[in-house]
């Protein structure tokens, strides 16, 4: 095992393969190319059951990143346990409780997804939903600026945010969007029903697959001509109002 900035980072085949089925929490797993045969295959097979990201990379990068032999197989162990939403969201119904959920589409900036995390805890939420590709790296800087929330809130990783929102209608969550052309402001909304925020990235926003998907959209009023908030400001108004209205509904 070797360390890479504030992770470590563990090699050679069977020692992957072992820490996969043993549950130690991987942020990816790495496969040098070109690697082929029955280890290639049962490592793909148990990265799509665990719902682990998995890169093929050139033989130089692993060179340079370990030292020993690691065997063209490698995966960066992660800071936090991810969860599945199939799991998480039973949970929350079985303790009588509404789902309050955060969908983020296409988040990286590490110090957006802390501060988004850091206000769900507070907030209440259940849990942070992210997709395997195009989302923030959960490293030592984003574990900051939480301020210990990511070791606390269940932070799930999916496929697919398509397949899960689909999920999630299906559980019967609403699914609600910001959206700068919509008219109803947040405020006019009941959140105290089962409820999942969709956040998207700040520039690009929702991504239209996604936006399409949701029940109901709305806006964050706002009385200056900046085009809009920073997404973890409008995460944090957004999860503080669905709070102020359960507490008050009791």
């Amino acid at each position: 095992m070797e360390q890479e900035k504030d992770r470590a980072v563990i090699y050679g085949r069977h020692p992957v393969v072992d820490a996969i089925r043993a549950g130690t929490p991987i942020d990816k797993v790495m496969l040098q190319q070109g690697i082929r045969g029955e280890m290639e295959k049962e490592l793909r097979h148990l990265c799509k059951a665990e719902g682990i990201p998995l890169q093929v990379v050139p033989k130089e990068r692993m060179n340079k990143m370990i030292r020993g032999n690691h065997q063209g197989v490698a995966a960066l162990q992660a800071l936090i346990r991810y969860y599945r939403l199939e799991d998480v969201l039973p949970t929350i119904f079985e303790r009588s409780e509404s789902p309050l959920l955060i969908v983020l589409d296409g988040i990286t900036d590490v110090r957006n997804f802390g501060a988004i995390a850091r206000t769900a805890e507070a907030c209440g939420a259940h849990a942070l939903i992210i997709a395997q590709k195009n989302s923030a790296q959960i490293n030592a800087e984003a574990m900051k600026t939480s301020a210990g929330a990511l070791a606390k809130i269940p932070v799930c990783r999916e496929n697919s945010l398509a397949t899960a929102i689909e999920y999630l209608k299906l559980s019967g969550i609403q699914v609600l969007a910001s959206d700068l052309q919509a008219r109803k402001p947040i405020y006019t909304l009941g959140l105290i029903q089962p409820i999942a925020f969709v956040l998207g990235a700040e520039g690009e926003g929702i991504s239209p697959a996604i936006a399409r998907m949701a029940d109901e959209t709305f806006i964050i009023p706002q009385k200056g001509t900046t085009d809009s908030f920073n997404v973890s400001v409008a995460a944090g108004m957004m999860l503080y109002e669905a709070m102020r209205q359960r507490e008050l509904n009791g």
